[in-house]
């Protein structure tokens, strides 16, 4: 394959390669040891070496390298496995290159011109490749073109899919193609002459929806923060939406939230995405909700199928969908049947002799004496071979890795595909026990414990109804199975909602979330991190410590230390073991009631299951995943009670009163004994349990919400109707009753004339059988797709958040407006996107993602490219092409205060604003500071040049004098005098730290910026009459300085040299304490760190010839001097008090900065 040119600094090193072929300019070359019969000692150690070698480091047997006679540089160009291989890419060398090269006079040019023609080669292949992965290459390879030509974006913007379709601006629709591409959406027009295009990133995407408006049936709408826009006329309306909302997703995923939220890896590599990849990801992303896999499983197959279901004598059609670690099924119609069947479980994948009746029969054994039969296979053997496949890796990743049981257990032969045995225990009894009990710290539930004895009549029926539903579940377990492989159909919805009984609920949590998997594959995982986690203090710690008595504080089993401690462990071994999440409130809540059911270790894994797979995203630092949640439920709440939206159009308070809903799942707003109902259903069903049981709420009360006069009113109508939310075991019962504050309800008043009426109590099994019945349509598919819209909103109101803050931080410290504040914000945010988008990855880490836990002003930062960038948009005055790179570099060395070479947004907007709203002074005070230490660090021009006649310190300059004042010399005597009674006049009342001085190298460069400054300017003319002027006149006073120093204190013999000296000590008197309104301190360029190393005045007086100009280190000149020499100039006063229009500068900013990088980046790319 043809390989980016890599150079070669001796062809044959160490004598590893053999030239097989060669002429002028190429080599064919062959690894030693490889394809030798010979059998020589030397060839055989290149070999060992070459094999022994990790895959990733071992050098293919072949390869082509390009040379220069005369030179000892050669560049690899192609390698290969086999020589047929190379073969081909020599053939090819030798019949279009080999030829054309003789033209070359100068050899170089050979070089420079093979390896383009070797990287086009690569780019061609590559853009073949990803036109091969689509379903029309040709067609997406010509569509790749018009992209690359219409939008002018660097190659690395890779296009993922385009459509046909209208763009509609008012009722004018606009016929054209739409591309969506990794970063962006772009569309492009041309009818009847006139040319239509933009371009949209992702990251500015707030909103995806479909609507239906005036003419057009239906429209997918795409908003920003500035605009909307509609399209319409798809061939496919329904993929085309769901690819747009994916690719904003993932887009906003990975810019905003990368360290937070949960992105499959390949998504992390946006040249890797495709329409494909995209299909298969929205796929993976719903078998992981559906059967609440962990994260990092991988989809392999999908296949249809029927699977025998031996509860109704029939085979049943669906899915099969097999991931690393399991074999899952679910019916035609989502929540008719489904069944999981984790690979650990599993024995034996075996075929069975096909029939017309049973057509491709698979069996599937598994360890609990059970076999499942699938049939209606397509592909059959590839897939029972895949299945197997990953079978046989499991069990040796197992026997490599497990320690082996003491007893070998006597395995069964599968029994015949006909005949099924489902039996109501685990196997052998002892074995059982021992993998109940093994590596628990509490061997028991704390229920068992400490469960709260009751007497009378109530506890009795309690106890009653607890053994009825045993009953049920133990008839259920004979006809369904036991174990995470049962099936799961509407019965069991039916049990799971009259509630689990206490002595099945802890094994049934394990059962339904799959926790019993992680349980077994894990052995003394959780011992371990108990160890490893306790005594290790944090900040998680330090909240967990904090949160421990507030768990269930009116449960007996937490007002033990017992139950204490074991909440502790589990928590913060948990936060050992997920430290991006940690620990968050309403964890406690959880892992609380997991323990009142399940053995500790066991609820260690019930809240891993939680906060990993069936809460997703919720329990990080802005739990991204419950605000997503709510904004759902705001959503289905307009979709499924219209009238109830109706009455209240704003549905915020609502969705917010459900944000405890979802992150305690009820426990912590309804009775004790509801709650866990609750929790039984969720675990059945997920988070789509949550939304339902919210919907009937909502409903149960929709006339008391729509009747309320506000939003505390309804807010009590709904904390007053889960208050009294009952179970079947608790009934309201009189006040000598007197149970448990926890799980009893309020008593009942006593009967007055003037007493309220009793509470109207609601059973939690009608409440959930109603959200059953009313909105159990609701499928797992629809959340999943409602998540990736609404998580779009989510991220860009915490962006919205983000820049409200950053704003109100750095307005009170600038003057400019706020809304073109915000507008600068913007820009600065593009330009860190535009890294992200198309850097080269040679950036700091710390520009790679967005940090949301960074405070706001910081969230975004800059590096001294990007700086670059931004200041050739904004810099009000620049200085030639070459010069402004320099002067841009000082300025972020001068913003850059903790070294570590970036920008933040304040830094920049104090820059900026010292440009365009401060004083004179402040604007040459900053233009001062960038042409000394620390902001000027390399030498640009040779030192020798100040010798130059042109620059000498007796002779005044003078460039471009009117006609009619030739010969007049202004008398620099009264100037001097004129500039220090000014000077007097701005003196401060409080003494300011001064600011360094400057000598003569730094003074030359700062009258080279001004002078590039003024090119182009109007008045450039009288413009550099003035800086002559003003430059003649600080060097004659840095030279009257530099004279009185050297003669330490002795009489001059020249008078007009006694009196140039005598004003240069006066002139260096006035320059510390007179300095104005310039020596205020700035936000930014404050007082602080002025001084540079040495700091202040003490740097002033000790540098030496190596630091500060060589021989002419004593000429220094301060601000002061500098200022008052300007101000003598009217045309220098004007330039920099002239009014800078900010808003013109924005404006142009965002028309140039996409083409300019894009433009900078594609020249990089082609110069590389």
């Amino acid at each position: 394959m043809w390989l980016n040119p890599e150079e070669v600094l001796l062809k044959n090193a160490l004598k590893l390669w053999l030239t097989e072929k060669s002429n002028d300019f190429f080599l064919l070359q062959r690894r030693r040891g490889h394809g030798d019969t010979g059998g020589k000692i030397s060839g055989l150690l290149v070999g060992a070496l070459d094999t022994v070698l990790d895959s990733n480091a071992r050098v293919t047997p072949f390869r082509i390298l390009l040379q220069v006679p005369g030179s000892q540089i050669s560049w690899v160009i192609a390698s290969g496995a086999a020589i047929q291989e190379v073969n081909k890419h020599w053939d090819w060398l030798l019949h279009h290159l080999l030829h054309s090269l003789s033209v070359f006079e100068n050899k170089e040019d050979v070089a420079s011109f093979v390896k383009g023609k070797v990287k086009g080669l690569i780019a061609e292949e590559t853009g073949g490749r990803l036109a091969a992965q689509e379903e029309d290459p040709e067609k997406f390879r010509e569509a790749l073109l018009k992209f690359e030509r219409h939008f002018g974006l660097p190659p690395s913007e890779k296009l993922v899919t385009h459509y046909s379709c209208c763009c509609w601006k008012g009722r004018v629709p606009r016929q054209g193609f739409l591309y969506l591409s990794i970063n962006h959406m772009a569309f492009y027009s041309f009818l009847l002459g006139k040319e239509v295009k933009f371009v949209v990133p992702w990251a500015e995407v707030t909103r995806v929806e479909r609507v239906s408006a005036g003419l057009m049936t239906e429209v997918v709408r795409v908003s920003t923060r500035q605009r909307q826009r509609d399209f319409s006329m798809f061939l496919s309306l329904d993929e085309a939406f769901g690819v747009i909302g994916q690719l904003a997703d993932i887009a906003l995923r990975r810019l905003l939230e990368s360290e937070g939220l949960e992105l499959d890896y390949i998504l992390q590599q946006p040249t890797r995405i495709t329409k494909r990849v995209l299909e298969e990801q929205a796929l993976r992303e719903y078998v992981l909700a559906l059967f609440r896999l962990p994260r990092g499983e991988k989809l392999y197959e999908v296949a249809s199928c029927s699977v025998w279901t031996p509860h109704n004598r029939r085979h049943s059609a669906g899915t099969l969908y097999t991931t690393d670690g399991y074999l899952c099924f679910s019916s035609r119609e989502e929540g008719q049947c489904t069944l999981l069947i984790p690979l650990s479980e599993v024995l034996s994948i075996e075929k069975a002799e096909s029939t017309s009746l049973l057509p491709n029969p698979v069996i599937v054994s598994v360890r609990s004496k059970k076999a499942f039969q699938l049939i209606e296979l397509q592909d059959r053997d590839d897939l029972v071979d895949s299945m197997n496949a990953r079978l046989r890796t499991l069990q040796w990743k197992h026997s490599m890795f497990r320690s082996k049981p003491h007893g070998k257990r006597a395995l069964r032969s599968p029994a015949p595909y006909y005949t099924f045995y489902y039996d109501t225990s685990f196997g052998d009894d002892d074995e059982a026990e021992e993998q109940a009990l093994r590596n628990t710290v509490n061997s028991e539930a704390l229920m068992t414990a400490f469960h709260q004895s009751q007497t009378g009549p109530d506890n009795d029926d309690a106890k009653s109804l607890d053994q009825v539903k045993e009953r049920l579940w133990d008839d259920h377990f004979s006809e369904f199975g036991r174990g995470v492989h049962m099936f799961r159909t509407e019965k069991i919805q039916k049990l799971v909602s009259m509630g689990i009984p206490e002595s099945l609920r802890g094994e049934l949590w394990m059962t339904l979330s799959d926790a019993c998997s992680d349980l077994a594959s894990h052995r003394d995982y959780y011992t371990d991190l108990v160890q490893k986690s306790m005594g290790h203090s944090s900040l998680a710690t330090e909240e967990i410590e904090r949160d421990l008595h507030r768990s269930l504080p009116d449960h007996p089993a937490f007002q033990n230390p017992t139950g204490i401690a074991a909440l502790r462990r589990v928590l913060t071994a948990y936060a050992h073991r997920n430290p991006k999440i940690g620990y968050c409130q309403s964890m406690n809540i959880l892992a609380s009631v997991l323990l009142l059911y399940a053995k500790e270790e066991e609820a260690f894994w019930l809240l891993v299951a939680v906060c990993e797979r069936m809460l997703p995203d919720y329990f990080n630092r802005r739990v991204i995943g419950a605000q997503v949640d709510q904004s759902v439920f705001e959503e289905l709440i307009r979709e499924r009670l219209p009238v109830l939206a109706e009455h209240i159009p704003d549905l915020s308070p609502l969705s917010s009163v459900s944000l405890s809903w979802f992150l305690t799942l009820f426990l912590s707003v309804m009775p004790f004994r509801s709650a866990v109902c609750v929790v039984d259903c969720f675990f059945l069903h997920g988070i789509k349990a949550i939304f339902q049981l919210g919907l009937a709420v909502l409903e149960a009360n929709a006339e008391e919400l729509c009747a309320s006069a506000d939003d505390g009113q309804a807010l009590m109508v709904l904390t007053s109707f889960l208050d009294q939310v009952r179970s079947e075991e608790e009934s309201p019962a009189p006040p000598s009753s007197s149970p448990s504050p926890l799980l009893s309800p309020q008593p009942a008043l006593e009967e007055t004339p003037t007493s309220a009426p009793p509470a109207v109590h609601t059973n939690i099994t009608e409440l959930i059988n109603d959200s059953y019945e009313k909105f159990g349509d609701l499928t797992v598919r629809q959340v999943e797709r409602l998540r990736c819209r609404h998580r779009i909103q989510v991220l860009q109101a915490h962006e919205d958040t983000t820049k409200e803050n950053a704003l109100r931080v750095v307005t009170p410290d600038v003057s400019i407006s706020p809304e073109d504040l915000a507008d600068v914000f913007d820009l600065f945010k593009t330009e860190h996107f535009i890294n992200l988008y198309w850097g080269d990855g040679s950036t700091s880490k710390a520009l790679q993602h967005h940090d949301p836990g960074r405070p706001y002003v910081e969230q975004y930062r800059v590096d001294r490219a990007q700086f670059k960038s931004l200041y050739m948009l904004l810099a009000p005055w620049l200085c030639g092409s070459h010069h402004t790179d320099t002067v841009a570099n000082r300025a972020f060395t001068l913003l850059d205060k903790n070294k570590d070479s970036l920008v933040t947004f304040r830094e920049f907007a104090g820059w900026l604003d010292t440009c365009y709203c401060e004083d004179l002074n402040l604007k040459i005070r900053l233009l001062y500071r960038l042409h000394i230490p620390p902001a000027l660090t390399e030498i640009e021009e040779d030192p020798a040049s100040l010798n130059s006649p042109l620059l000498s310190t007796t002779r005044p300059l003078y460039v471009d004098l009117p006609k009619g004042v030739v010969g007049e010399v202004k008398d620099y005597q009264q100037q001097l005098k004129q500039m220090l009674r000014d000077l007097a006049k701005e003196k401060q009342k409080g003494p300011e730290k001064p600011l360094p001085l400057m000598n003569q190298y730094e003074f030359i460069q700062f009258c080279k910026t001004l002078c590039n400054m003024f090119h182009g300017d109007p008045e450039e003319n009288d413009l550099f009459q003035a800086i002559a002027t003003v430059t003649s006149l600080v060097l004659q006073i840095g030279e009257a300085g530099h004279r009185s120093r050297s003669s330490a204190g002795s009489e001059v013999s020249s008078g007009g040299q006694e009196e140039a000296a005598g004003l240069g000590q006066e002139a260096a008197a006035a320059a510390t304490p007179v300095v104005g309104l310039a020596e205020e301190e700035h936000p930014v360029f404050g007082a602080e760190g002025e001084g540079g190393e040495d700091g202040g005045v003490r740097r002033c007086h000790s540098s030496t010839g190596s630091e500060r100009g060589g021989a002419d280190s004593r000429w220094t000149v301060s601000y002061a001097q500098i200022l008052a020499s300007l101000l003598t100039e009217q045309a220098l006063v004007n330039f920099f008090e002239k009014v800078l229009e900010l808003p013109t500068k924005i404006a142009e900013a965002k028309e140039k900065q996409y083409q300019q990088r894009a433009g900078l980046l594609m020249l990089q790319r082609r110069t590389s």
